[in-house]
């Protein structure tokens, strides 16, 4: 929200080539209580005062020698840091009042003046103007916490997948459909799962030496979308030693909690000696 001292504190900047305006119009924001009020009487400075100081309002004469204030607004639109025009003209010519507005002026003011018209479209175009900076601040802020919030989101996947890759002898992910999206160690061959060369594809297999009973009730709990922790599975290998293995896993949802697939790790326990 804008208050009293943004609108009086705001920069403007008063163009006309006639002394006598340029004094009185400085007498007019000065006793309104605008406090950053400047002026010049050559039009060709007015795009380099401009990128200098960045005003929050231009009040323009149209009639001016040199850059006449058509041509000092087609200049000033070349900013692009700014794309934003904030110029009242000032014009004793009523035809120029349109042809102004849509070379991109965001208000008129006539001459002779009328010091209430002054005033109050002064200071009307100067909170639609604040109002267009605290927005488009508010814009690039929000944009900034994006940018923050999302490298911080990919450090802590980062993060967690090496944790993952340290601390199990698998690893895989499932996408919403049960298809693998990233698989490392047995866990293929654990689940009886055999995938194409591009894991696009797969296909319940037999699960060679694994408990039959365990590794149902396993399958049962990653189909009920269910997290595990700690589950234990024995393997007998092909010289009839049995192994065990210690898995745990997740489901994955999305911010709107729709199911976007799974993930798992696994270790091999070994009897202490």
């Amino acid at each position: 929200m804008l208050n009293a001292v943004d609108v009086f504190k705001a920069s403007i900047l008063i163009v006309d080539d006639q002394a006598s305006n340029v004094a009185l119009l400085e007498q007019v924001l000065s006793e309104a209580g605008y406090t950053q009020v400047s002026s010049t009487m050559n039009s060709t400075e007015v795009c380099a005062l401009h990128r200098k100081n960045q005003y929050d309002l231009i009040l323009l004469d149209l009639q001016l020698p040199e850059m006449d204030g058509f041509q000092v607004m087609d200049a000033l639109k070349t900013n692009l840091d700014d794309p934003y025009l904030p110029v009242i003209v000032l014009t004793a010519q009523p035809g120029h009042k349109l042809r102004a507005l849509q070379a991109g002026a965001k208000d008129f003011i006539s001459k002779p003046f009328d010091l209430t018209e002054v005033k109050t479209r002064i200071k009307n175009v100067l909170e639609v103007r604040l109002l267009y900076k605290k927005l488009d601040n508010y814009n690039d802020h929000l944009e900034q916490l994006v940018l923050e919030r999302t490298a911080e989101l990919r450090e802590s996947e980062a993060r967690f997948r090496s944790l993952t890759e340290l601390a199990a002898d698998w690893y895989w992910e499932q996408d919403e459909k049960g298809r693998f999206t990233k698989v490392s160690g047995p866990v293929l061959d654990m689940l009886g799962i055999k995938v194409d060369s591009h894991m696009t594809e797969s296909v319940a297999g037999e699960a060679s030496g694994w408990n039959v009973v365990q590794r149902a009730a396993l399958l049962e709990k990653i189909s009920a979308r269910q997290p595990f922790l700690d589950f234990l599975l024995y393997h007998c290998d092909e010289n009839k030693n049995q192994q065990t293995f210690r898995v745990s896993g997740q489901p994955m949802f999305n911010e709107t909690c729709g199911f976007i697939g799974y993930r798992g790790i696994g270790v091999e326990v070994f009897e202490k000696t």
